[in-house]
């Protein structure tokens, strides 16, 4: 028999252990994610445009206020549609809708709260969030795989001891993945401001945003040869 075919299947003198090995770690999030649009309606095409160009600036300013707890802003799609009226002839046009959407994560969560309700109390602003994930780069996700390998090899070593015999060598080890879990967000938006003179003084109270822990789980698949035991 081929090294390559003993290696899958075992032989009686190298009789093949195959197991698998997981570990989860449950971890506090490293950065959040929010969505912003921003809109803009009116009859003209001009002051829509710069309705919007005025609320995206205000939103961008308050978002680069919070210095380095903004660890990225970005702007994604920009949108300037016409509306036509759904009566009369031809192609007249009702209004426009513009839109700009933009994204900002973070990883100081103590401002989160704060300005997230900022933005939402600014006019025709939505946001969208928190996501809660890990870095792409995190050690976290190493931790995993490592325990999941060293839970294989336990649990090998268990099976051989069970059969009065030892480990003799590691003919395989294939990754069977290493995922976060994704946690629910919560959703959040406000339109145009509809607050008396009294109300529209007195700031919005911040919200208490809670990070959700975040599931990793990482898993492998390991073949060992074993020393041939004695039955």
């Amino acid at each position: 028999m081929t090294s390559a075919a003993t290696a899958r299947h075992g032989t009686p003198d190298a009789p093949l252990l195959v197991v698998r090995g997981e570990a989860e770690l449950d971890v506090e999030p490293e950065v959040a994610r929010i969505g912003i649009t921003v809109g803009a309606r009116g009859r003209d095409r001009r002051s829509t445009l710069d309705d919007l160009t005025r609320r995206n600036t205000a939103v961008l300013d308050l978002v680069k206020s919070y210095g380095r707890a903004v660890e990225e802003l970005s702007t994604g799609a920009f949108s300037l549609t016409p509306e036509l009226a759904e009566r009369g002839r031809g192609e007249r046009v009702r209004s426009y809708r513009g839109r700009v959407h933009l994204g900002a994560e973070f990883s100081d969560f103590t401002v989160l709260g704060e300005l997230t309700t900022r933005l939402a109390d600014l006019e025709l602003t939505r946001v969208d969030g928190p996501w809660w994930s890990l870095r792409p780069g995190s050690p976290v996700h190493a931790e995993a795989r490592r325990r999941a390998v060293a839970e294989a090899v336990q649990r090998a070593r268990e099976y051989a001891e069970a059969l009065g015999t030892t480990l003799a060598a590691l003919t395989e080890l294939a990754d069977t993945g290493t995922e976060p879990s994704r946690p629910g967000l919560s959703s959040f938006a406000r339109g145009a401001r509809r607050m008396s003179r009294a109300d529209a003084s007195e700031p919005a109270e911040p919200l208490d945003l809670e990070p959700a822990r975040l599931r990793v789980a990482a898993g492998v698949e390991a073949r060992f040869t074993m020393a041939p035991p004695r039955l």
